[in-house]
């Protein structure tokens, strides 16, 4: 199995087994930085157990590749996709991944980053992630399951998620589209949200400055005062996007 197929299989297993994520941004002064999302799936792992254990060749990977790479491979079936969705791909281009496993540790955890020159040029990675298993075609249409939580961001899904940065505010942004079609497909989740009951969203961000208020009462910080670190169960997460609208500001 070459590492982009794997990367889909997971792409479609991150949203159908209970993971940990760390949303995590390093801002610089001048509103550039860097982004990242940590996906602890080690579960996979030990779901995949057996099936692991007779590929001995597949047993550890430690690879970095870039999205574009996986678009090249793969520009027949974008070019099947809505013009929508081929604009959603172009945007996470820039983006790479890292991938690193362990049989024999039974861990399984990816990153996918870039660097950027503005927040307004930052992603919602659910989304992204979305889109780019709909190249894995009929394997991936359990991604669209209505007892999938992931559902809710599937083809731009039911909110809109922004970041800024503008005289020392930063602002994360959610906006719920349709607030009742947002109840009513939480509602639907029955046994799948028990599944991801454990999971955990982390956000860690990370300033030039130290940070004068936050938002959020859930906000934690770093012993120096740059880093915003708040955690939400996943499930209340996809439930309510807007709980996690933040506005950081900085000392001056």
């Amino acid at each position: 199995m070459n590492r982009f197929t794997l990367f889909f299989l997971v792409c479609v297993a991150l949203c159908l087994t209970s993971c940990q994520f760390s949303e995590n941004i390093y801002l610089n002064e001048d509103g550039s930085g860097r982004m990242e999302f940590s996906f602890d799936a080690s579960e996979i792992m030990q779901m995949a157990g057996q099936k692991m254990s007779e590929n001995p060749g597949e047993k550890d990977m430690d690879s970095t590749f870039t999205f574009k790479e996986i678009f090249d491979e793969k520009r027949d079936s974008i070019a099947n996709l809505s013009q929508e969705e081929q604009e959603k791909l172009k945007a996470i281009e820039k983006f790479s991944v890292h991938m690193l496993m362990s049989e024999k540790d039974k861990k399984f955890n990816m990153e996918i980053f870039t660097d950027f020159k503005s927040t307004n040029e930052l992603q919602d990675m659910f989304s992204a992630l979305n889109t780019v298993s709909n190249l894995q075609g009929k394997k991936a249409a359990k991604i669209n399951d209505p007892n999938n939580p992931f559902s809710a961001f599937a083809k731009g899904g039911n909110s809109n998620l922004s970041y800024s940065f503008n005289n020392g505010v930063f602002k994360r942004q959610v906006a719920v589209v349709d607030k009742e079609l947002q109840k009513q497909m939480m509602d639907s989740l029955g046994q799948a949200a028990m599944m991801f009951a454990n999971s955990k969203y982390k956000l860690n961000y990370h300033f030039p400055r130290r940070v004068k208020s936050v938002s959020n009462d859930k906000a934690m910080f770093s012993a120096d005062g740059k880093t915003v670190i708040i955690e939400y169960g996943l499930m209340d997460y996809l439930t309510n996007p807007e709980v996690m609208n933040l506005e950081i500001v900085l000392e001056d």
